[in-house]
């Protein structure tokens, strides 16, 4: 298997840099260059590391190791390479390279203790954000400056970097669920919510919480509640050896009832892992059976045009019996 992606390498070497990985049953060789190779050298065990030249490039190299060992059939990520990459390899490998990015998003579908262990850790940091920007969140401040101190606040907790730029969306933004941060003015009456995550040890958190700044309108609180009973229909349905559409028709069943499902306009949720957008997903289109230890999002949203919307997320571990919610933010209504 030869492993060019960034996802690809940490996964596979538990590094960060820019390499080149090949893999065999019992050996593997990873190139990288003078930027890394001194960190490559001290952190990876499990595969011999070697330092590219202006002579000696990635493909020489990979080339050098297929021979050595006769490699006739040598696996790509083909959901992670553009057509004239594979077209260089393919005219500088000496071997048949076969589309299998399947296997490494198979592989990394289901989290082990240790990838666990680093998501939690990223939740811990954003949760603690979470509660520090409900004392700073007041009207006047905004939609950028509230995204600014969301990442200040990861940052300074000991997030590596944000898992991706914060989206916070005052009043009527809220409607838009992908939102970018600008120079609206939050005011009293208003929603406000704010999407946001970081990383720790390469791995993702990811979560999304509205707020009220004053009193909110009993639509508002209507609509509300039936984001969170429509995201708690969808936790009580989530767990590994199901479909992930099974777990975001719960979800839709509930914002049927609460007259709402009209204007629920994307999945119930997404993979998260290494990227904060990966498979195994639990949108209406996921018939793939969700593994234990599948890590997914649980983020329904409701979104009335140009007036307002409400969106609550969390991150759930899946196991045999249902799933295990990591987030610990309060999901009740918050009025500031």
């Amino acid at each position: 298997m030869l492993v060019t992606s960034d996802p690809g390498e940490r996964y596979a070497l538990g590094f960060h840099g820019e390499g080149t990985l090949l893999v065999t049953p019992t050996l593997a060789q990873y190139s990288t260059d003078g930027r890394y190779i001194e960190a490559a050298r001290e952190q990876i065990a499990c595969a011999e590391v070697l330092c590219v030249s202006r002579d000696r490039r990635h493909n020489d190299l990979a080339a050098d190791f297929i021979r050595a060992h006769n490699l006739k059939k040598v696996g790509f990520e083909s959901n992670a390479m553009t057509v004239d990459d594979l077209a260089r390899l393919e005219k500088e490998l000496p071997c048949q390279l076969v589309p299998s990015g399947k296997l490494l998003e198979t592989l990394r579908a289901s989290k082990d203790a240790e990838e666990q262990a680093a998501m939690r850790q990223a939740q811990k940091i954003t949760d603690e954000a979470f509660t520090a920007i409900l004392d700073f969140l007041r009207p006047g401040l905004t939609e950028r400056e509230v995204a600014a101190r969301l990442v200040y606040e990861m940052m300074r907790r000991g997030g590596e970097k944000v898992s991706f730029d914060p989206i916070v969306a005052a009043g009527p933004n809220g409607s838009r669920p992908h939102a970018v941060p600008g120079s609206r003015v939050i005011e009293k009456g208003m929603f406000v919510t704010m999407d946001f995550g970081c990383m720790v040890n390469g791995y993702c958190s990811d979560m999304t919480r509205t707020v009220a700044v004053g009193e909110p309108t009993e639509e508002m609180r209507a609509v509300y509640q039936a984001v969170l009973d429509a995201q708690r229909a969808g936790i009580a349905a989530a767990k590994a050896g199901v479909p992930g559409r099974s777990i975001h028709a719960a979800a839709v069943a509930s914002l049927e009832k609460s007259g709402y499902a009209e204007w629920f306009t994307h999945g119930f949720g997404h993979g998260l892992g290494l990227e904060v957008h990966e498979s195994p997903g639990a949108s209406g289109r996921e018939d793939a059976i969700l593994p234990v230890g599948a890590a997914i999002s649980a983020e329904p949203g409701v979104y009335l045009p140009g007036r307002f919307g409400v969106r609550i997320e969390d991150v759930l571990f899946l196991t045999e019996e249902g799933c295990e919610d990591i987030t610990g933010s309060p999901k009740e209504l918050l009025v500031l």
